[in-house]
């Protein structure tokens, strides 16, 4: 049975920084490349101001230097991203949950986007909402 949202949300619980062996993403070998988790992501999101639309570029670059590393590693941000916006996106319908504001960070015309399991109006439709506040 495959695991949930919720379960891949909290699957992994501490970051790593890995030396890595070979050039990886533009990065030489010896390079520190950090592995965040969903987490650490999430919290990321949680600081973007409301109607204000980051870039995940940035991001990855903003957690390698608040945990000391090279890089953020593109895939598992990638991934982790994703976790935290269908983690969060199962929480939108549920009242009184605080959810993280994954429309801020995820581009609806990205691929990621395209991966969803929602439709990407809905980011769109939350960014909209946002800016006429």
């Amino acid at each position: 049975m495959a695991k949930s949202w919720r379960e891949k949300f909290f699957s992994k619980k501490n970051f790593e920084i890995k030396t890595i062996q070979k050039n990886f993403w533009g990065h030489v070998a010896g390079s520190k490349m950090l592995i965040p988790t969903p987490l650490i992501i999430q919290e990321y999101i949680n600081h973007i101001e409301s109607g204000k639309i980051s870039e995940v570029e940035t991001m990855r670059n903003d957690l390698a230097i608040e945990y000391g590393a090279d890089f953020t590693c593109p895939m598992t941000t990638g991934i982790f991203l994703r976790i935290v916006a269908e983690y969060n996106y199962e929480n939108l319908s549920k009242k009184g949950t605080e959810i993280s504001p994954f429309w801020r960070i995820i581009d609806p015309n990205s691929r990621l986007s395209d991966r969803l399991s929602f439709d990407k109006k809905i980011i769109i439709n939350k960014r909209n909402e946002e800016i006429q506040c």
